[in-house]
């Protein structure tokens, strides 16, 4: 019995900017948070409704043969997992911090040990306890006062990342009966462990813009209003200094940035402006000693360079150079401590971690010997220590946390990743970092993980990934769930496209704005490399990316849709006009300078160039699983529905087009551990039925 594919009405909405008109058929599908929210639906969030349920209940209809094989998927992921596990604990403020899970269960829970870690365990937060009301639950942002005796925390039960502010006190155990709503669920308190800080969000657009100040004790209704971003471009946020010295407030857009500082001794004084934002000069600032550290773009310094200025001069006028700007190198980030300056940079696609002395006796890198890995600093939270901790981890090799005796130069490992399951041995596997030549001429990089008796020919299943967008880096990480794939005889991939950051500002500055198409040929020409290569063929090369990974997977099946046998898009950021030219939808404002503001009538007429939902046209088009969540409040629900429902309209192709709603979170998908992994055990049964692989 053949399944039909559900058919949205149309409905023409006509909309009409810089003389030019567009008909959206599938306007109507959009819904107000107050329609979402009504206890009784509407007439149109009824039709939305019961059209998303239809789309849910076909998809299962067409993977109804794969439903046993997804549950085995689920089960192997899991049982790779180690269920009852802890963290590496960390030291902060005379006590140690430890996150455990216990077997079953699906939420971490959150402890501490005063002073040695053979003391006495106090649970502070067990969130499996806590979500056990919700179908979908997120503890944020837990923030512990300085006389360590008060809990902040942020908790979202609807996965609209809108977060309701509560305190613990944890020589108690009570939850006191204050509750702050529409926050971004982070705070920071000032030293006399009763002023805390914390983020509004706009009701409407969710844009973070009102810093407010809260003391303890008083109705929250009565936290004053510290600071107010107008700029609806920009973001704020609050934090304090890791010398603990700095309430430090920012404003950060695209490309811009400003900060404010009090002294956490005098939260009630007024904020002091560091250096006042110039359009295009971006800075982040660390305090130590009597100075602040400064990370900056100024100056054509694209890849960025470290300055310094005495934290009673801070204007740009007084700063001075610690290291300059290096034009193979980006500088992305630093840790600071009592005798050591440690360094996060990036050359050649590679991370590095580099230790100075801050008397200059002592200058290297920490060594790493392959072309597939990522190693980053981690919590390095204490100032007087000769201790680094850093991660470490690769395509083929499994996460590691280390601590590394900065003066010995020895380094301990405190935990590796268990892969659980009895199968894994990393000498089966091998990675390889191969370039592929864009139609400009320029040289993309591609991470590739596969087994070693993995055949390469046209008959091998390929799955390219990638991002691309607002200079996010993709660097080759180890995965277990992934194992199911390569166990199974899959390449897996990462296209380093531009528009990520990871050859160095540049190469996200010719991925965005007027430069955003490269991120689409990039991706293309790197899947046509494989194929060249013999690494795989069409018929059996995948693709996948969400978000704004989504709006790639878009765009490439327009623009080469015989390039691929099958593509996974989550949460796709597919409709980019309509939600680009709509300033009340969240994340709009502040992505003018990521996408283009298509007011302006010559980057409206970019950007229709390639939005994926304006150019939609009768073409064959690969097999696809479109993903997303009623409550997305990053992209909205209703691109990825209307784009599936053009779609099926104007597809000239038998394919599968399956749009999978959950109708109770949001863009992160299901919130506990191991429920997430259903929705991948799901993603894997689409690519491996497709290839004909049903165990």
């Amino acid at each position: 019995m053949e399944i039909k594919a559900p058919v949205a009405k149309q409905v023409p909405e006509t909309l009409e900017i810089h003389n030019d008109v567009r008909v959206d058929n599938y306007f109507w599908m959009r819904l107000s948070d107050e329609q979402k929210e009504a206890e009784t639906p509407d007439s149109q969030t009824q039709d939305v409704l019961d059209y998303l349920n239809a789309e849910n209940d076909y998809a299962d209809a067409v993977m109804a043969h794969t439903k046993d094989f997804q549950t085995s998927l689920f089960e192997e992921m899991k049982g790779r997992i180690k269920e009852q596990d802890e963290s590496v604990p960390y030291k902060y403020n005379g006590y140690w911090y430890i996150t455990k899970y216990e077997e079953g269960k699906d939420y971490p829970i959150y402890t501490r040990k005063k002073e040695t870690l053979d003391a006495p365990e106090e649970i502070m937060f067990d969130c499996n306890e806590m979500a056990k009301e919700h179908s979908y639950f997120k503890l944020s942002g837990i923030n512990i006062s300085p006389d360590n005796k008060y809990a902040a925390f942020g908790v979202d039960t609807v996965s609209r990342r809108i977060y309701v502010i509560k305190i613990k006190n944890l020589e108690t155990g009570e939850i006191l009966p204050y509750e702050i709503v529409n926050t971004t669920g982070g705070s920071t308190w000032a030293n006399d462990n009763k002023t805390l800080f914390f983020t509004r969000k706009d009701e409407q657009t969710l844009r973070s813009n009102r810093i407010f100040k809260y003391k303890l004790g008083e109705d929250t209704a009565a936290a004053s209003l510290v600071f107010e971003e107008t700029d609806e471009s920009f973001y704020a946020f609050v934090y304090k200094s890791k010398s603990r010295k700095y309430i430090i407030i920012g404003s950060t857009s695209t490309l811009t940035s400003e900060y404010q500082i009090v002294k956490a001794d005098t939260p009630d004084e007024d904020f002091k402006l560091f250096q006042p934002r110039v359009r295009g000069m971006e800075y982040s600032i660390a305090h130590y000693d009597d100075s602040f550290y400064i990370i900056t773009n100024a100056d054509e310094a694209s890849n960025f360079k470290l300055m310094k200025t005495n934290e009673n001069t801070t204007e740009k006028e007084y700063w001075t150079t610690v290291m300059p700007h290096r034009e193979e190198t980006l500088l992305e980030d630093i840790d600071i401590f009592k005798d050591f300056l440690v360094i996060s940079e990036r050359t050649n696609g590679l991370n590095k971690i580099r230790i100075q002395s801050w008397d200059g006796a002592t200058d290297y890198y920490l060594p790493f010997d392959n072309e597939t890995y990522t190693a980053y600093t981690t919590l390095n939270i204490e100032f007087d220590t000769k201790v680094l901790r850093y991660a470490y981890n690769s395509l083929t090799t499994p996460s590691s946390v280390v601590d590394f005796d900065m003066v010995t130069k020895e380094k301990t490992v405190l935990k590796e990743q268990e892969v659980l399951g009895g199968t894994f041995d990393k000498d089966n596997y091998t990675s390889e970092r191969v370039w592929a030549t864009a139609a400009d001429g320029t040289k993309v990089p591609i991470s590739l993980v596969y087994r070693k008796d993995t055949p390469k020919n046209e008959a091998t299943p390929l799955l390219l990934y990638a991002y691309g967008s607002y200079g996010s880096t993709i660097d080759p990480y180890f995965s277990t769930i992934r194992l199911s794939l390569l166990d199974r005889g899959f390449i897996y991939a990462i296209a380093h496209i531009r528009g990520g950051e990871y050859l160095g500002r540049q190469w996200y500055d010719d991925g965005k704005l007027l430069n955003k198409k490269n991120t689409f040929t990039d991706f293309i020409d790197c899947a046509k490399h494989l194929v060249k290569e013999e690494y795989t063929s069409p018929a059996h090369l995948y693709a996948m990316g969400g978000s704004a990974g989504g709006l790639l997977m878009g765009a490439v099946v327009n623009m080469a849709p015989e390039l691929f046998n099958g593509v996974i898009a989550a949460v796709p950021f597919v409709d980019v006009v309509s939600t680009m030219l709509d300033e009340t939808i969240p994340l709009t404002t502040g992505e003018f300078d990521e996408w283009g503001n298509p007011k302006d009538a010559e980057y409206y007429k970019y950007i229709k160039e390639y939005s994926p939902y304006d150019n939609v046209v009768a073409q064959a088009y690969p097999n696809m699983l479109v993903t997303t969540g009623y409550h997305d409040s990053q992209v909205q629900y209703w691109e990825p529905a209307k784009w599936v429902a053009k779609l099926r309209m104007l597809k000239l192709d038998t394919n599968s087009l399956l749009l999978r709603t959950n109708m109770k979170t949001g863009h992160g998908g299901a919130s506990g551990r191991f429920e997430s992994l259903k929705e991948v055990a799901e993603e894997y049964a689409f690519l491996l039925d497709l290839e004909g692989i049903v165990h």
